[in-house]
């Protein structure tokens, strides 16, 4: 693929002890004013006269992570050291991927190294990324092509090609149902999990705030919208502002927010312990397993922090007077109906884990598998807009199968706060809804929800990046 590379860079051996001249070749045809450093147009000229692709920033983030005195240049020192531990990386790198210990990486350990981050692809996949780094049409990478394609690049290891296939959580469209992200061992022992963590949860909190009062119109659609009592958005927005104002379109945010702490933390850590729990093989755990230990860790940090969505429920219905704040909230709650009122809801919110989780993961491996079968001709890489539109269709998939179920949930989390109103059971309240509303009374609410899809996802992916930047996470 990189012939010109080649031909620069390398002989086919050379002692790891001898000057490498060919650091001073590049850097001379990579100076082009001769004056003695590179900056980010000239090695952007230099690599792109080579025939080398590189990706979005990436010239950017060479030149950041060598220039040790701060000028926006490289000098040769710096240029060289740069690739000398680039080097170093690239070689753990190439050993843990060749399995077999052959000095070669083929299809099948390619393959295995995304089974590893628990992500299946087929042969015929693994086949064409494989083909998208080798250049000598061997159907096989050895140390010289690995070292050729990735020198110039800042991704150090195949697993960062892997990771942006990876199905990240970190578009927060408002329900925390989807199975948990996945971190490798590297991640965890450096401690770039908790920082991602702590990057999703910060993305997830301004795009919730954002998209606050759509949530909140969804909710009450939910609860009050029936066929005698027709409720339009622009109808239900006039509702809300003429009693309450503009800041009452937030009621029931700030605990929306403050349950994403709490919720992604008992998620990480039960996710975890159940894989290792389910897993057929230690170290490996295959597609449906790791389905099931999502679901059951959503499971679980749901019934840990539930009495905080009914609260919310509350909070985003109540009239102006009716709550001080949460405290306030859950003290009436408990007074008024007991400790069983903080569980209304809850088996259909239980419920909801498994069309949402499944199909939302089913879609996204779809898509993904689409995509490497008709694009991933030069890259692996899909780009930033094709992960998103995989990530919002699959959600957006996912809710629609378990919008039912919420929608009962939040009417059961109601009811008791609305004067007159029946304290129905599951499926009382579901015939119900059909014998006064139809098929589609299960869906009310659904068009805020979906309005706030696109925003929801392009709030929290700015936000994400912005806060792996800040916390000094390699994009």
């Amino acid at each position: 693929m990189y012939p010109a590379m080649r031909k620069l860079f390398f002989t086919d051996c050379r002692c790891a002890g001898d000057p490498p001249k060919t650091y001073e070749e590049l850097f001379a045809k990579l100076d082009t004013n001769k004056d003695g450093k590179v900056d980010v147009s000239e090695l952007k000229a230099g690599l792109a006269a080579m025939g080398i692709q590189t990706g979005k920033g990436a010239v950017q983030k060479i030149i950041s992570s060598a220039d040790k005195n701060k000028d926006d240049a490289l000098d040769f020192n710096e240029f060289a050291k740069y690739l000398k531990e680039h080097e170093k990386k690239l070689r753990l790198t190439f050993k843990s991927l060749d399995k077999n210990k052959d000095g070669k990486v083929d299809y099948l350990e390619i393959q295995q190294s995304f089974a590893d981050l628990g992500l299946e692809i087929t042969k015929e996949d693994a086949r064409k990324i494989l083909q998208s780094i080798d250049s000598d049409g061997t159907m096989s990478l050895d140390w010289n092509e690995w070292r050729e394609h990735f020198l110039l690049n800042p991704a150090t290891s195949l697993q960062e090609i892997i990771r942006y296939w990876k199905h990240s959580t970190v578009l927060d469209i408002g329900d925390s149902l989807t199975i948990p992200d996945e971190f490798t061992e590297e991640e965890k022992t450096t401690g770039l999990w908790w920082k991602q963590l702590i990057s999703g949860a910060v993305a997830g909190a301004v795009s919730r705030t954002g998209t606050a009062p759509l949530d909140r119109m969804k909710v009450f659609m939910q609860v009050h919208a029936s066929t005698s009592n027709k409720i339009s958005l622009v109808g239900g927005f006039k509702q809300m502002l003429k009693e309450g104002g503009v800041t009452s379109l937030w009621r029931g945010n700030g605990i929306n927010v403050l349950k994403i702490a709490p919720e992604t933390a008992i998620k990480f850590m039960a996710y975890e312990q159940y894989k290792k729990l389910l897993a057929s093989e230690p170290g490996k755990v295959q597609t449906h397993e790791r389905f099931m230990a999502g679901s059951l860790a959503g499971a679980t940090a749901q019934t840990a922090i539930y009495p905080m969505e009914v609260m919310k429920t509350r909070l985003t219905l109540r009239k102006t007077g009716q709550y001080s704040g949460m405290f306030d909230c859950a003290k009436k709650i408990l007074q008024k109906e007991g400790v069983k009122a903080f569980y209304k809801g809850y088996i259909p919110n239980i419920l909801g884990i498994i069309p949402y989780a499944g199909i939302d993961l089913a879609v996204y491996e779809s898509l993904k598998n689409f995509w490497l079968s008709k694009y991933a001709k030069d890259t692996a890489n899909p780009g930033v807009l094709v992960l998103l539109g995989c990530g919002t269709i699959s959600s957006t998939c996912g809710q629609l199968a378990s919008y039912p179920l919420a929608l009962i949930r939040t009417r059961m989390q109601a009811q008791a706060s609305l004067e007159g109103a029946e304290q129905l059971p599951m499926g009382r309240m579901v015939q119900k809804i059909l014998e006064k509303d139809g098929f589609f009374g299960l869906y009310r609410g659904i068009l805020p929800n979906f309005m706030k899809v696109i925003p929801a996802v392009s709030i929290s992916y700015v936000v994400y990046e912005n806060m792996r930047s800040g916390l000094g996470i390699q994009k």
